[in-house]
Parts: structure tokens; sequence; C-alpha cells
């Protein structure tokens, strides 16, 4: 049996795009709606004139109700926040995001907005789609810390990482032969990873966002309590936060 190639020219052709249609159908009934995208990564703006470590944060929102090529473009990327240094702001970008937030909130309620082409007003609505960041910076936006043995989002607690014992430094190697088919020749290979070792375990569980929730709803939020270490971090979680989100 073949599987069908799916072509996805634009983020529109994504699975994640069409359940948001099922999910919110009054949403995507409007095409003026818009479908937003928030992108951010550190940098140093003084890498030539010194020496000392400065990270610097833009926060930039885009917009998907373009063609592809228009998408990431200058002209509509929108420059909405810069989070100054010295120091990366770590969990504590929240406090910096708190005022784009609420935009995006009252947006996704709908605001008056006047269409030139149509010469009419109607209520624009917004929605935050995705967000790009490397994954030092996912660690930040999400609230999941992506440092130790439980640095993988996607197994979390299930994470087979270990501790090297001449290195002292966490390993994930062999961490992905549970992700194969049960009758992949890799799964009884005894040679060619950890020795002597099959692995018929599962793949970790795909945690619905319902889940996800319960699990941190309680958790602080760095808007009101400040940055705090959250008991079992590290142990059995991976959370630093609730995130703004």
């Amino acid at each position: 049996m073949i599987a069908e190639a799916v072509m996805v020219r634009h983020p529109c052709d994504g699975e994640a795009w069409k359940h948001f249609d099922t999910v919110y159908p009054d949403f995507s009934v409007e095409a003026r709606n818009v479908r937003l995208c928030l992108c951010s990564d550190g940098f140093n703006p003084y890498v030539q004139a010194s020496n000392a470590p400065y990270s610097c944060w833009p926060i930039i929102v885009t917009l998907y109700n373009l063609p592809p090529e228009m998408c990431m473009s200058k002209p509509h990327m929108f420059f909405s926040c810069l989070i100054p240094g010295p120091f990366n702001p770590k969990a504590g970008i929240d406090v910096f995001l708190e005022p784009l937030i609420d935009d995006l909130k009252k947006l996704w309620s709908g605001v008056p907005t006047y269409d030139i082409s149509r010469k009419e007003n109607f209520m624009t609505r917004a929605v935050l789609m995705w967000t790009i960041n490397d994954f030092p910076a996912y660690s930040m936006l999400s609230g999941w810390g992506t440092h130790g043995k439980l640095a993988c989002p996607h197994c979390m607690e299930h994470s087979k990482a270990f501790r090297l014992h001449h290195g002292g430094e966490n390993s994930w190697f062999d961490s992905h032969r549970r992700f194969l088919p049960n009758d992949h020749a890799f799964r009884r290979n005894k040679n060619a990873f950890k020795k002597v070792e099959v692995d018929m375990d599962p793949p970790p569980p795909k945690f619905t966002p319902t889940q996800v929730w319960n699990r941190v709803k309680t958790y602080p939020k760095v808007i009101e309590s400040g940055v705090q270490r959250i008991h079992g971090y590290g142990e059995w979680h991976n959370w630093t936060k609730r995130s703004i989100f």
C-alpha cells in the first residue's frame, strides 16, 4: 500500500489549519478573519563592538492570510515588541508579552473594522495559530524546560534519557526505537544500539490539550507570582510556569 503524497504549499494545506476550521467554523466562514504567527529569537546587537554577552529579543507577528511568497516578507512582519538585554528573559518573557496577549484576546473576540474594498464595516477576528522559535525559545514560550533528562516536550516524564557514566552529561541515545513499528528489525538489534538490549516499548502517550491544561492550570503565572521553581521540576516534570498563552 502506497500512502498518498500530500503537497503542502501553504499553512492552509496543513492539518492544524484544517482542524482549526473544523473546531471553529464561525471563524473560518469569514475569509477576512486573520491568522497570525509569533516569532522570537535572541541576538547580540553589539557583536562587533563588544565581547560581553548581550541578549536582545524581538517579538515579531506575521500574517498568514497571504500567498506563500508574501507571508514572511518584510512589509507583512509586525514588530510588536523588543525585549532589551543584557540577559535572556527566560521564563520572565511573559511579562513583556502581556500587552500583546491582551491585544490578541481582544482580536479573538472581534474588533470593528472598515473594509475599503467593499465600503462596509465588519467585525474582524484574529487567532494566533503558531509560534516559530528554536528549542531554547520554545522553553521560554511554552513553559516546558528544555534542559536536563526531561527536556523532550513529547516524551515528558516518559523520557528514556540517561546520564553518561564518565562524561556526566545527559544522553538520548537509543531513545527512538520505540517509535518504530513493532516488527521493525531495529527493535531486536542487540549490536547497533545499546548492547544486548531489545526495545519493544510503545511510544510515549500523546496528551490531549485538556490533559495538558489539567497538568498546568494550578501552576503559577509569571505575571502574577514572578518566576518560581515548581516542586518536582527535573524529577517527574519540566514545567517552569503556566505559560501566558
